[in-house]
Formats: C-alpha cells, structure tokens, sequence
C-alpha cells in the first residue's frame, strides 16, 4: 500500500493540470508558432515558467487503482504486478492466463 501523502500528492496534481491545462495549450502553442513574434514568444515562454510546476501533465504518475503502488504498473488494467497477478490467477482478466511450461 502507497502512503497516503503520495496519494494525495497525485489527486493534487491532478487537480492542478485539469485547472491548467487550457492555458498551458495556449501558451505552448504561441510558443511553437511559426507567426509569433520573438517578443510574443519570450513573454509566453515567461508565463509558461510561472504557472505551478506540478500543473503539468508529465508530473503525474501512473497508479494502481487498489493499492496506490507507482511501480510496476500496468497500463491496460491500471493495477500493479502483484494485483494483475492475482486477478489472471482468479481469471477476472478475460484473454490472459498463467504461462506454464
């Protein structure tokens, strides 16, 4: 089980990038325009680097939905190693099985 101040980081992190992220597409998008002005660019560049830093979206991690584990996290049934294995064990993952050899 993830401690409970790292799960709540997250939620706050995602909170912040759902608050952000129309003006972040703005300003990234002035950025890398072609028919912007070198001075439209600095100055959008400049209220790109105030905005909170964990409003952006590669500060949020992948989580498992029963435990908060970060790692070994599996995109397809958003659970971690140790309860995607147990769930293939039960058989709630339909097309997935235990390899034997």
């Amino acid at each position: 089980m993830a401690k409970t101040s790292m799960i709540e980081r997250e939620k706050r992190r995602a909170k912040l990038n759902q608050k952000y992220d129309t003006k972040r597409k703005e300003l990234k998008t002035i950025v890398s325009s072609i028919h912007s002005t070198d001075e439209e660019r600095f100055d959008a560049e400049n209220k790109l680097q105030m905005l909170p830093r964990d409003s952006s979206r590669s500060r949020q991690r992948h989580r498992c939905r029963l435990c908060g584990r970060s790692r070994a996290y599996n995109r397809l049934t958003g659970l971690c190693r140790i309860h995607m294995r147990s769930a293939v064990m039960n058989g709630f993952v339909p097309g997935m099985h235990k390899a034997s050899w």
